[in-house]
């Protein structure tokens, strides 16, 4: 973890951000109070993702293609109705 203040993080952020490893994080502080953090984004794919990781592992019960309750697409469509009102 490093820490910087303000001043030093305009003066040399670009350094601090070059020199970032993965799982390392900047804090930004103002008058040495943690105020913001910076850290690395995760590497992007190189490979789409396999469809299907899962099979096998669950089953969807046929309930699940069920029209839902009419109360409950009410709810949806105009806010909860409570008892007391």
């Amino acid at each position: 973890m490093i820490r910087l203040n303000m001043h030093e993080a305009k003066t040399h952020l670009s350094r601090y951000v070059a020199e970032l490893k993965e799982g390392e994080t900047i804090i930004l502080c103002r008058r040495n109070k943690p105020v913001a953090e910076i850290r690395p984004l995760p590497p992007e794919r190189k490979a789409r993702r396999p469809i299907g990781l899962c099979r096998g592992q669950f089953t969807i019960p046929e309930s699940f293609f069920d029209p839902l309750p009419d109360d409950f697409i009410d709810a949806f469509e105009n806010g909860p109705v409570f008892p007391d009102e």
